[in-house]
């Protein structure tokens, strides 16, 4: 009797498991870089499909351009602020300084590496209006990215004069635009690449040749249209195929005043946004980055970083428990001061130090742990007993890393 009682337990217990799996949901990515759109002329213009994502998730403002005035400032350039994304970190670690792309760094993995690296036999995609986003800066086939292949892409086009003949007006951008929204949706709906990228260039023209003006608000009504089909095909999937899906959307720099140029540290340069169908954490109410999309994605895609590399990253989840972010410090003498955005989290977090930078040379760092941090404190001294000209120094979170880098003042 008891034999039969155990094996019912176990043949119960193996049809749950089956059962659960067969249920569970199989999790997709896609975010959206919808280049050039600053915020006021976003939250000015009736964005339906936009506003309907949010309503699932999450609209926060957000920033690009690193630390102003700090090791950090990063310029409010296109390509700039695309890497900023795919890496996780600030200019000073990536190394693209402007659209030209020269000399990527390219041991700052973006996350399509480290995502191919965990899930080999997932498959990852990029559609975009500028052909350098998958060759240059995801670096697709070369050998400092492991010769790292996408799986579907669709760009280039710009490259095609005869199809689309370049005129003065950018009329053929809204057209590539608009054969790339279409065909990422199309991709979305029967391929259901696992990762994805989307980038979309016409309303960035716009402002440089317009400014605040019709056409660039025409401009961001057509890019809320073009995501709506993407958006679309994902719930039709997410239907069919017992799948979830996050989507994000954002852009990679807001404009100066009046709308035409970008580049510098102007608050409205700055100032940029994030959209999502997923709720955030309390971090997105303190202006997140843009590089907290790289560990907010990693969470979401349950993705495995070494401890080097995560120590690395300039962002921080926005997803799960939020316990600290924004990390600041200096350095006096063989004092450090540090100083974080708490969230009423009580606990204990460790501090580590380097006075070397070897990573950014593809070498290991050696940390040593110099205490701990009370979250709930929100700052916090330590007595070095050393003299150093500089530190880099890590907060390790229960969900994560925050990063420093110091000077010293004396």
């Amino acid at each position: 009797m008891k034999k039969n009682t155990m094996r019912v337990a176990i043949i119960f217990m193996f049809s749950t498991m089956l059962t659960l799996a067969a249920n569970a949901q199989e999790k997709k990515t896609l975010f959206i870089i919808l280049d050039g759109i600053q915020r006021e002329l976003l939250e000015r213009n009736p964005t339906p499909n936009l506003d309907e994502i949010a309503s699932l998730g999450q609209y926060t403002h957000a920033y690009v351009g690193g630390k102003k005035g700090g090791y950090s400032e990063t310029p409010t350039i296109s390509a700039v602020g695309y890497n900023s994304l795919l890496t996780g970190v600030w200019v000073n670690k990536h190394n693209v300084k402007g659209n030209s792309i020269r000399e990527p760094n390219y041991n700052y993995p973006t996350i399509f590496r480290k995502f191919k690296e965990n899930y080999p036999n997932k498959t990852i995609a990029v559609y975009s209006t500028w052909l350098d986003n998958r060759t240059k800066l995801v670096g697709e086939n070369l050998k400092e990215t492991g010769h790292l292949q996408l799986d579907y892409h669709f760009d280039g086009l710009e490259t095609d004069t005869l199809s689309y003949p370049h005129d003065n007006k950018s009329d053929y951008i809204k057209k590539i635009d608009q054969a790339v929204s279409t065909y990422a949706a199309n991709d979305v709906l029967t391929k259901g690449p696992d990762m994805t990228w989307v980038y979309l260039q016409y309303t960035d023209d716009m402002g440089h040749r317009f400014g605040e003006s019709p056409q660039m608000n025409a401009g961001i009504q057509e890019a809320d249209r073009q995501v709506g089909l993407i958006w679309e095909a994902i719930q039709k999937r997410e239907k069919a195929h017992n799948e979830e899906w996050m989507i994000i959307i954002t852009t990679d720099h807001g404009r100066k005043v009046g709308g035409r140029g970008h580049g510098g540290q102007s608050d409205e340069e700055r100032a940029t946004w994030i959209v999502s169908n997923k709720k955030f954490n309390g971090i997105s109410k303190n202006t997140p980055g843009v590089v907290d999309i790289f560990p907010t994605i990693v969470d979401y895609m349950d993705i495995a970083v070494p401890k080097n590399q995560a120590m690395e990253l300039d962002g921080v989840s926005l997803l799960g428990e939020a316990y600290a972010s924004h990390l600041s410090g200096s350095l006096k003498g063989e004092s450090l001061s540090l100083s974080w955005k708490d969230y009423g989290i009580k606990g204990k977090a460790l501090v580590w130090v380097s006075p070397t930078n070897q990573y950014k040379y593809g070498e290991t760092d050696i940390y040593r742990q110099i205490g701990a941090i009370s979250l709930e404190e929100g700052s916090d001294i330590f007595d070095l007993k050393f003299n150093y000209d500089q530190l880099k120094v890590v907060v390790e979170l229960p969900n994560g890393y925050l990063n420093v880098w110091v000077t010293n003042e004396e």
